[in-house]
Formats: C-alpha cells, sequence, structure tokens
C-alpha cells in the first residue's frame, strides 16, 4: 500500500512514513493510491469478526488492508491494547441507543455512541491508537516527535491524554483563546506532564490551524525539529475512524445487502471524510449527512458547489464550539476524489485560488452533481435555537441527555431519515463537556465522571500567544532543548 498527495508531489511513501509526517511535502494531504475493496463475501466475514471477537478484531481486519509495514502480530497487538472495555467503558466499544424522534413513518433513528474514552468525546476512538501507534514506531526507529496540533475543543485534550507520559513523544496543542468550553479548557490545562504543553492564540481556531499548516510547510524547520500533527490531517487518525462506520453497520443490519446512513456533526470534514473513504471502500451507505452549525461553509459547498472561507471576524461563537471553523481541512481529500484525482486541479483551487480569493465555485462542474448522486453526500445546518429544542425532543422522548454537537447531527438527521434505511447519527460528547447548554435546555446538570469532579479548580498551565507563526516556532524550540 503506498500513499500519494492530494496535490500532486511525485512521491509514494508507506504507511509509517506518513504517520511520522502529518502533511505531504507539497502542502496536500496523504490518501491511498486505491480504496482497497470489500467484496460481499468479505463483508459477511467481517460481519462475523465483529460479532465474535469484538471491536478491536475489527479494528485489525480495516487497518490491516492499509497498513503492510507493521507486523500483523503486531499491528493485532495494538488495537488490542487500544480498544479495551476498560479504557471505553462497553465490551462493544461504539454501542447503538435507538432514539425515539419526529423521523418519517417506518424510519429508525439510532445515536451511535462514541465519547466512551478517557476524555468523553468521540476523538479518543481515533487518538487513542495513533499514541500507541507513535509510541510503537518511535521506539523502533529510536526517534523522538514533536507534535504540533490545532483544537476547537475535543481533539486537544484526546491528543493530551493519548500521548501523556509516551515515550519520545512531546505535544504542542494550540487551541483559540476563550472559545472552548470550560470543561474543555480545564481537560487540557490542567495537564501537568512534562511532554504536554498548551498554547491559547488570540484568534479562532482556524487561526490555530493556519499556524500549524505553516510550521509544517517548513520542510527545514520541520524535519530539524521532527515536527508531526494528531489533527485529523494525519491519515492515520481518518484510517481509525473508518472501523467505528463498519461497527455502526453490523450493529444496525441484519444481513449485508441493507444500506444505512450516517449524520456527522461536521466542521472540519475529518469524521465524515472518514465515512467516505469507508463508502468507497464497498460499505453500504445510502447517505453521509454533514451537519453544521451556523458556521456553514460544508453546508454552503453541498447545497450549492461554492466553498467559501470565512474570515476571524465571520466565525461565529456558538454553542457547539468544536465545530466553529470555517477551513475544513480534510475537504481537500473529498474535492480530490470528487475531481477524479485531477491533483493540478486540487492545487489549484486550495493552494492558489482559496489564498487569493478565500474561495472556489464548483456549481457548474458536472462533476459536482456526483457529491450527491454518486457519493452519497447530503446537508443542513443548525442554530443554537435547533440545539436547545433538539435536547429537549431528545430528552423528553427518550430521558437521555445530548450535547450540543451531537443535536446539531440529530435535528439536520431527522428530515432526511428515510424508511428502511436506519440513520445513524454520530455522537460527538458527552453533554457535561457542554453542561451551561444542557442547563439552559432542561435546567439540569449532567451527569459527570467520578474522575473529573472539580477539574475546573485544578491548578493550570497555558502560554498565551498571539496568532504569530514565529512565536510558536521559538517556543517550540525552546522546549526542545
Amino acid at each position: 500500500m503506498r500513499y500519494l498527495s492530494t496535490r500532486g508531489h511525485a512521491d509514494r511513501k508507506r504507511f509509517c512514513e506518513i504517520l511520522l509526517e502529518g502533511l505531504a511535502p507539497d502542502g496536500g494531504l496523504y490518501l491511498p493510491e486505491t480504496y482497497p475493496q470489500i467484496s460481499p463475501a468479505q463483508l459477511g466475514r467481517l460481519r462475523q469478526v465483529f460479532s465474535a471477537q469484538g471491536y478491536a478484531a475489527l479494528a485489525y481486519e480495516v487497518l490491516s488492508l492499509y497498513i503492510d509495514d507493521i507486523p500483523s502480530a503486531d499491528l493485532r497487538a495494538l488495537c488490542e491494547k487500544t480498544y479495551t472495555e476498560a479504557i471505553f467503558g462497553t465490551r462493544e466499544i461504539v454501542p447503538l441507543k435507538p432514539l425515539q424522534t419526529k423521523a418519517a413513518l417506518g424510519a429508525t433513528v439510532y445515536l451511535q455512541a462514541l465519547s466512551n474514552g478517557p476524555t468523553l468525546a468521540f476523538k479518543d476512538m481515533a487518538m487513542q491508537l495513533l499514541g500507541n501507534l507513535f509510541e510503537y514506531e518511535l521506539t523502533r526507529r529510536h526517534a523522538e516527535l514533536n507534535i504540533l496540533g490545532a483544537t476547537s475543543g475535543d481533539t486537544g485534550s484526546a491528543a493530551e491524554y493519548a500521548m501523556r507520559g509516551k515515550k519520545g513523544v512531546r505535544v504542542f496543542m494550540t487551541s483559540p483563546e476563550g472559545r472552548m468550553s470550560p470543561f474543555q479548557q480545564a481537560q487540557m490545562f490542567s495537564l501537568l506532564d512534562a511532554n504536554i504543553h498548551n498554547i491559547a492564540i488570540e484568534g479562532v481556531f482556524d487561526d490555530c490551524q493556519d499556524i500549524v499548516k505553516a510550521v509544517s510547510n517548513d520542510l527545514e524547520f520541520k524535519r530539524k525539529y521532527k515536527i508531526g500533527t494528531v489533527n485529523s490531517i494525519n491519515w492515520a487518525r481518518l484510517l481509525a475512524q473508518v472501523v467505528y462506520y463498519f461497527a455502526g453497520y453490523f450493529q444496525a443490519t441484519q444481513n449485508d445487502t441493507q444500506k444505512v446512513s450516517f449524520s456527522v456533526p461536521s466542521g472540519n470534514f475529518g469524521n465524515v471524510c472518514a465515512g467516505h473513504v469507508a463508502r468507497m471502500m464497498g460499505l453500504p451507505i445510502a447517505h453521509l449527512v454533514v451537519a453544521t452549525n451556523e458556521n456553514d461553509v460544508l453546508d454552503e459547498f453541498f447545497k450549492t458547489g461554492v466553498y467559501r472561507v470565512r474570515g476571524t471576524a465571520d466565525t461565529h461563537e456558538t454553542s457547539s464550539p468544536s465545530m466553529d471553523i470555517s477551513k475544513a481541512s480534510n475537504f481537500e481529500r473529498f474535492v480530490f476524489d470528487l475531481l477524479q484525482r485531477d491533483a493540478t486541479r486540487v492545487k489549484n483551487l486550495f493552494q492558489d485560488q482559496l489564498s487569493q480569493t478565500g474561495q472556489f465555485n464548483l456549481g457548474q462542474d458536472p462533476l459536482f452533481a456526483q457529491a450527491k448522486s454518486h457519493y452519497g453526500f447530503l446537508s443542513g445546518r443548525s442554530t443554537h435555537a435547533d440545539r436547545l429544542k433538539t435536547i429537549q425532543d431528545v430528552y423528553t422522548d427518550n430521558h437521555i441527555m445530548i450535547d450540543t454537537h451531537t443535536a446539531d447531527g440529530l435535528k439536520v438527521a431527522v428530515p432526511l431519515a428515510q424508511a428502511e434505511v436506519p440513520m445513524l447519527v454520530l455522537e460527538t460528547a458527552l453533554p457535561i463537556k457542554f453542561a451551561a447548554t444542557l442547563v439552559e435546555a432542561l435546567g439540569l446538570e449532567p451527569d459527570r465522571p467520578a474522575k473529573f469532579e472539580g477539574i475546573e479548580a485544578l491548578p493550570k498551565r497555558v502560554k498565551l500567544m498571539p496568532k504569530s507563526v514565529d512565536a510558536v516556532k521559538a517556543y517550540i524550540v525552546q522546549h526542545c532543548d
């Protein structure tokens, strides 16, 4: 299995090379040269593996289609070490919960629980594996890695909890100052491990993401200071997320001819891009529903073909803050496939047009129609008022609390649900991470796991910085000496 850049760089690399690298040398994102295809017989075998042996065995089967430079026994051991009931709280790892909703008659809606990991967010599903993969490969190479990341809320804590104490790894995590919930901030900033560094940037998430990309594109600095990434621009993280689409499908269906749809709260397009990969492999997915909040860049694209990045002043601060994003990093991967893997054209759109005009328009391109017809994408938008009502309805009808991002996913999903096609809404986080909005909606405080009691009052360590690439570089240099 070899990997190529969405912008056409000549190199073809193996999995463990891109695991430690992040962005390609030309600023593109890595994808496999071809997606492995799952035949009906193989899909049936994967169903049996999941049923008999569980999630870790399914993860091994899916990952081994993409990873051939880690010995099979070692890869299986890494999956078994990662996906345990002790870490994720349930034997199923990603159980489904049927929901009573106002969906179309005959439509079944499920909540796919992805937030049982150490930081109570779906990011743990991939990040726990990534931490083990990093430690494994760095030990094998007798090397070190300095991870530079950007978070709008959940990636940061998931990465830091996965990497804390890991041999050969330092984490430098940027986040937008004051834009995360108090619980999210406390999860990150209260970690005092020597290899964890939190950097609050005076700006929005997109400023943090731009800094990470700028540092990654400085190839001399990247090589000298061994810079890697944990954001979903890292293919390994996205690949790990592909697994739970298969697990959700097997739980929601009785046979391998049935189709399902997934509704995915999305800002950076990483989570739903993993669904796109699963669908390209042959998983019977009818629709991938992209659910945005008021920062509706992706909804605008799938409805009009216009991809229009918002500026800092136009990025709304919302009650689903992890989606307060106006530059969807992983979107380039889908556009690469949509444009029939025309790397020259993708480079022109993302490197030239976006930097010069802040937008591009594929609305008149005949290929744009395939976003829905061939690739199955639908989209919708949710507001603060929608979130409150959805949270209230779910609690009234199901006695379940959901977080604000999951509410966005459910609000968009329900009108699009079809009879005989189960709709799976991917849970984003547990509601305690966004307690203020839950109290606003229900007048009730969400349950808090005992290990997080009083977390907001713990001592915190964080460095405030302007939105400056040079300042972040200097900080990395200072803490690598």
